[in-house]
C-alpha cells in the first residue's frame, strides 16, 4: 500500500476506502501483485538445476488463491485431508501436492494416499503402519533436526521436545522399519519454525537433513521447509534471502554432485508469500477516553485476526481515512467480551469513530484462523488482481452460524389452551 496524492493505494490504484465501502467492513484485502512478486523472488534466489516452491496453504487457504499460485508453477505443501482435497479442486496434479499431517490417523493418511499425493511421514509407528498399506508406494520421512528457532516457543518446532518429525538419533529404527516393511524413501524433510531470521539457521539444519539424505539411495528430492522472516514494521529485519540462496545452492549442488544425482531442492513457504499481500480494513466503532488511555475499538477482534493475542504478534496499523492527520497515541482494541487487543499505544494520524483503519501483514495465519467466537460473523475476503477487485468469499450470515446445527427435540412442545 502507498500513499500517493494525500490517498493510499493498493496495486492497480485501487482505493481501500472503496472497498471498505462497496464490501462492507470487516474486510480482508489481498494484493495479488505482492505474492508474484515474493514466489518470483524465491524463484530467482536460487541458482539449482531443479526447484519446486510448494506453497504451505494453511497460511491462506481460499482456493482462488490456491488457484494463483498454481498459474505461477507452484506446488503445494498441505497438512490436513482437507487441505489436500481443496488443492486438487484448485486443479493441483496430485504428484504436485505433499501431504505433511501430525498427529493424524493413519485412516486419514489411508484416503491421502488414495488419492494418489506425495505423502511425508513423522512418526515411526505411522511409518510402520503404512508399510502394511502398500510399500510400493514411496514415502518422504520428516526428519526432527533438534534445532531451536523461530520467532517464538509456539511457532518453534524443530526442537528436541517438539512433536514434529523423527529425531535424528531415531534413523537406526527408521531403516529398520525399512528393511522390514520394504517401503522406499523418496525425500526427506525438515522445518524448524517460523520467522526465522539468521541465514546460519538455515544451514546449520542443512547440513543435518543433507547427513542424514546420505543414507538413503534413491531420493528425488530434498524438502528444507521454510520459516523466512518477513517485515512486520518498517525498520523491520527480514531473512536476507538473496545471501541464503547463494549459499544453500552452492551446498546443495556440491551434495548431488557427491550423491551423483541431481535431486530436486523443495521448500515449502506460507508466510513468506502473502503476508505482505494482505490487509484487514476494520470500521472504528467508537473512540474512548479512559484516565490514561485512548482506546480505538473497531469493528473486529481476535475472532477475525488472532495473532497478535495468540503470538503477542506486531502488526503495523493505519489510520487510512486520514492520511494527513494529527499524530495521537492509541491504543487499537476489539469488540470480543474479553482482552481483546491488537496494538498498544501506537502513533497514528488522529481517529475518529466511522474512519478505516488499515491492519498491514495481515495475509497470512489471519483469515485462516478466523472464527465465530462470540457468534460473530467471519468476514469477507477481496482479491486485487491486475488492477480488479474480486469478491473471493463473501460475508457469512446468521444463515451460516445456523446450518451445521440441528434442533434437537429436548422438550416436549407448549401445549395450546
Amino acid at each position: 500500500m502507498i500513499l500517493e496524492n494525500n490517498r493510499y493505494l493498493l496495486g492497480g490504484g485501487v482505493d481501500p476506502l472503496v472497498l471498505a465501502e462497496q464490501y462492507d467492513c470487516p474486510l480482508y484485502v489481498y494484493d495479488s501483485a505482492i505474492m508474484e512478486k515474493q514466489y518470483k523472488r524465491m524463484v530467482n534466489a536460487f541458482n539449482v538445476k531443479s526447484l519446486k516452491i510448494n506453497y504451505a496453504c494453511k497460511a491462506l487457504s481460499n482456493i482462488n488463491i490456491l488457484k494463483l499460485f498454481k498459474s505461477y508453477g507452484a506446488g503445494l505443501d498441505t497438512v490436513s485431508i482437507q487441505e489436500v482435497k481443496l488443492g486438487l479442486k484448485a486443479g493441483f496434479a496430485p504428484q504436485d501436492i505433499i501431504y505433511t499431517p501430525n498427529c493424524v490417523s493413519i485412516d486419514e493418511i489411508e484416503e491421502a494416499l488414495n488419492l494418489g499425493v506425495r505423502i511425508n511421514i513423522d512418526n515411526i509407528s505411522i511409518l510402520e503402519q503404512f508399510g502394511d498399506l502398500d510399500a510400493n508406494v514411496p514415502v518422504c520421512i520428516r526428519v526432527n533436526p533438534h534445532i531451536m528457532a523461530g520467532g517464538n516457543n509456539k511457532i518453534s518446532v524443530g526442537h528436541i521436545d517438539s512433536k514434529f518429525g523423527i529425531s535424528i538419533h531415531q534413523m537406526p529404527l527408521v531403516h529398520r522399519v525399512l528393511d522390514a516393511t520394504g517401503l522406499k524413501v523418496e525425500g526427506v524433510h525438515m522445518h524448524t519454525g517460523s520467522d526465522i531470521l539468521d541465514p546460519e539457521v538455515f544451514l546449520a539444519g542443512a547440513e543435518i537433513l543433507l547427513n542424514i539424505a546420505t543414507e538413503f539411495k534413491e531420493l528425488e528430492f530434498i524438502d528444507f521447509g521454510s520459516g523466512f522472516k518477513v517485515p512486520y514494521k518498517e525498520g523491520d529485519i527480514a531473512t536476507d534471502l538473496e545471501e541464503l540462496g547463494i549459499r544453500l545452492s552452492e551446498r546443495f549442488n556440491k551434495f548431488c554432485e557427491e550423491y551423483g544425482k541431481d535431486l530436486t531442492l523443495m521448500f515449502e513457504p506460507g508466510k513468506f508469500l502473502v503476508s505482505e499481500s494482505g490487509y484487514f480494513l476494520a470500521r472504528v466503532n467508537v473512540v474512548k477516553q479512559t484516565t490514561s488511555t485512548v482506546f480505538a475499538g473497531i469493528d473486529s477482534g481476535l475472532n477475525h485476526l488472532i495473532r497478535p493475542m495468540l503470538y503477542n504478534a506486531y502488526h503495523k496499523i493505519t489510520n487510512i481515512s486520514r492520511p494527513t492527520g494529527k499524530n495521537r497515541i492509541y491504543t487499537v482494541v476489539g469488540y470480543i467480551c474479553e482482552t481483546d487487543t491488537f496494538g498498544i499505544n501506537r502513533r497514528m494520524n488522529e481517529i475518529q469513530e466511522g474512519d478505516i483503519l488499515c491492519i498491514h501483514n495481515a495475509g497470512a495465519y489471519c483469515y485462516s484462523m478466523a472464527s465465530n467466537y462470540n457468534s460473530r460473523f467471519r468476514p469477507a475476503e477481496v482479491l486485487v488482481h491486475q488492477g480488479q477487485a474480486h469478491l473471493i468469499r463473501r460475508r457469512e450470515t446468521m444463515d451460516d452460524l445456523l446450518k451445521t446445527q440441528v434442533m434437537a427435540e429436548l422438550f416436549e412442545p407448549e401445549a395450546t389452551i
